[in-house]
């Protein structure tokens, strides 16, 4: 069973130097092209899972809002066709908030877009130009309004913990992000991620990243902030009114099926992991030669599940069931969950622990990498 597909545009105008997705920057697109790929790795997936609707659609990036959109009505037409969708399906498009992108809002609207995630980064335009974006502040609210006007429902994202920012100026963009009354924001803090240009800035000593200490005030503000103006965390960096989460992201946290086409996409449908060649011209050639875009393809182990679920789901505010996960793969609650640790870290106030769900704190969430660690057994990961 498939509960989502995802479909990447891989194509940006431009590289962030903060970015380490699957994202490629071509002088020129053939849609046509493109169009006919993308269906044929639709389809190949479709011929993989059981016959069951689809409760999402997500079109990620790269930057998704800079494909026509008569190609994402083509895309979801062709998803419905072979899938069917289920009653009140998330169909959500990630996409920069420039008016290039915003003059497309209403047709994407037209083709079943019914939720915009929007990379607004920043309110200022100093901060969106050391990120590398291409719109400036007002040019994002323009497109913000614009979106709110055209889709049911709307996101955006944030960076925060950036170079010399400090607590109080971080409290009123935040204050600032509240005020536009979207449903759902995402917050990130500023990580220097491997392979990009601001690790290379990093290590030619250009800025320094904010001390740990910072960032964890700032984090701890942002949860205060948006919990009291009723976007509560679900996850570690996302925030939602009840109700408005990303289904679709849900789904992978939830550890469920799902599909995954295009360039470097992933996927986990029946116990097996899918990968995409991560290259677009890779990809198109294989989608030549095979009919389809895989580059790998493996089955997973129980304990790999299982090890991948419970990493997965402790990322969320609800936590995960101990008890289901170690029925769904055949496993003891030992296998799954270090019993001691856990005790240790909830007397701690790091974790929680309510009849057989067990998730972890909001003091503990800026330390959840270590946490996961500790919580679920080195034999759990490494088989």
């Amino acid at each position: 069973m498939a509960h989502a597909l995802y479909i990447h545009w891989p194509f940006c105008l431009a590289k962030c130097p903060y970015c380490d997705f699957n994202s490629h920057v071509r002088e020129t697109v053939d849609h046509a092209r493109w169009e006919q790929a993308l269906l044929a790795d639709m389809r190949h997936e479709r011929a993989k899972v059981a016959d069951e609707p689809l409760e999402s659609v997500f079109f990620g990036g790269g930057t998704p809002s800079l494909m026509p959109p008569a190609l994402v009505e083509r895309l979801l037409r062709e998803a419905e066709d072979l899938w069917g969708f289920a009653p009140g399906i998330e169909i959500t498009l990630e996409g920069n908030p420039s008016s290039v992108e915003a003059a497309n809002y209403a047709a994407l609207a037209q083709a079943g877009v019914n939720r915009v995630s929007l990379g607004v980064q920043a309110l200022d335009d100093q901060t969106l130009r050391f990120l590398g974006r291409l719109h400036n502040a007002a040019e994002a609210l323009a497109a913000l309004d614009v979106a709110q006007r055209h889709f049911t429902r709307v996101s955006f994202d944030l960076i925060y913990a950036r170079p010399g920012q400090s607590l109080e100026q971080w409290q009123a963009e935040l204050a600032r992000a509240l005020s536009f009354g979207t449903g759902h924001l995402s917050l990130y803090q500023l990580t220097i991620e491997p392979g990009t240009r601001f690790e290379t800035m990093v290590r030619k000593a250009e800025f320094a990243p904010l001390d740990e200490d910072a960032c964890a005030d700032m984090f701890a503000l942002t949860r205060d902030m948006t919990a009291t103006a009723g976007l509560p965390a679900y996850e570690v960096s996302n925030h939602a009114r009840p109700g408005e989460e990303s289904r679709h992201n849900l789904t992978y946290w939830r550890y469920q099926d799902y599909c995954g086409i295009g360039p470097g996409a992933h996927g986990r449908r029946g116990g097996t992991a899918t990968v995409r060649h991560r290259k677009p011209e890779n990809w198109l050639q294989a989608i030549g030669q095979s009919g389809h875009g895989i580059s790998e393809m493996r089955p997973l182990g129980i304990r790999e599940q299982a090890s991948e679920a419970m990493l997965m789901g402790l990322r969320l505010r609800e936590g995960v069931d101990i008890a289901a996960i170690a029925a769904r793969f055949g496993l003891q609650l030992t296998d799954v969950l270090d019993r001691e640790k856990a005790g240790f870290y909830q007397k701690q106030g790091l974790i929680w622990e309510a009849g057989p769900r067990l998730g972890v704190t909001d003091e503990g969430m800026p330390l959840l990498d270590g946490l996961l660690a500790e919580l679920v057994p080195a034999t759990l990961v490494e088989t």
